[in-house]
């Protein structure tokens, strides 16, 4: 970011009024409301069980951001708020959006995280409310992403795909559509087992693609394939413990297996770009050792896991994710 004045310092510093203003527009679900055809203030406020004044105030603010239309006492929906926050819609994100509501008030105190260098909570647990958001969070998000990767990514010929830390199995349910020869297993907490199968089910490959459970830090996994997909679990440990996952993904590999580690991905001198770098303090807040990687961390794990022909592929997230491609 360049060209800084008061302006845009401030701007920044008030930056989470507006993120208050959607999280709170989320959690009250008024986007659905508004769908549903309660389009006055008076209304949405009497179905959603709030104060008129409170609705009428928060619709103004939506209205002044471009995500709802005022016209005279009614409020619709902008194309972009009827997509992605009614529920029900294929690209709803309203679950990651409550997931960083319940972040908040973790990274308001991010100054002292910063002077002790201890997360805000240290055992990590989530309650249930929040273990759905998560998991529904990364499953909306991934939805986003892994229908086109999953035709980006050549895996004509392999057969059986190992989902590490796979959570919901979005991206093995999608190379698995896109491969109709390849099978695949989701190995994750015990925890997600039961939200992992649903998802499986809705798509209706349960017979191609399993769960077992599986904690990457203690477990050794089970099973052989000839491609493992590792996305978004490294940046939650420190540097030993990715060296050690990496590792144990080889050793599940047949000869001629492929690695793709997917997470985002710093460049080598750890200042950018910028959501990686933002990331990184979100690790920082929740986790013991977690943090962002840069590409040449992230490949010196990778050549000493045994991997060769380590290369980046051309993907770029939409929130600057990278991939990078090892085999054995």
């Amino acid at each position: 970011m360049t060209g800084w004045n008061v302006g845009k310092i401030l701007k920044v510093s008030g930056g989470y009024w507006h993120a208050c203003t959607l999280h709170a527009a989320v959690k009250q679900d008024l986007f659905s409301r508004i769908q549903d055809g309660h389009d006055r203030a008076e209304t949405i406020a009497e179905v959603s069980g709030c104060d008129p004044r409170g609705i009428r105030t928060l619709l103004d603010a939506l209205a002044a951001m471009g995500l709802v239309v005022k016209t005279g006492s009614r409020y619709s929906n902008t194309p972009e708020a009827k997509d992605l926050l009614v529920k029900g819609s294929s690209r709803y994100i309203g679950f990651m959006i409550m997931h960083h509501h319940q972040m908040v008030e973790r990274w308001s105190r991010l100054d002292q995280v910063v002077r002790t260098g201890r997360p805000e909570r240290e055992d990590g647990a989530m309650d249930e409310e929040e273990r759905e958001s998560f998991l529904m969070g990364m499953f909306n998000m991934a939805m986003g992403i892994a229908p086109g990767l999953a035709h980006e990514i050549d895996l004509s010929g392999r057969r059986r795909l190992l989902d590490l830390g796979g959570g919901p199995g979005t991206y093995a349910i999608h190379f698995c559509l896109a491969n109709p020869g390849l099978r695949a297993t989701i190995a994750d907490l015990e925890t997600t087992g039961v939200f992992a199968e649903k998802t499986v089910s809705r798509f209706g490959l349960g017979e191609r693609i399993d769960f077992t459970p599986c904690d990457f830090l203690k477990d050794e996994i089970e099973g052989s394939y000839d491609v493992a997909w590792l996305s978004h679990i490294l940046h939650g440990e420190g540097p030993d413990d990715c060296l050690m996952i990496v590792r144990k993904a080889v050793s599940a590999l047949e000869q001629g297996g492929m690695v793709l580690i997917h997470d985002f991905i710093l460049n080598d001198t750890s200042d950018g770009p910028l959501f990686p770098a933002i990331f990184s303090l979100n690790m920082l807040i929740n986790t013991c050792k977690g943090r962002s990687y840069t590409e040449a961390q992230i490949r010196n794990m990778m050549d000493k896991a045994g991997l060769k022909n380590i290369r980046r592929l051309p993907f770029k997230g939409p929130t600057e994710s990278g991939i990078l491609a090892g085999e054995l």
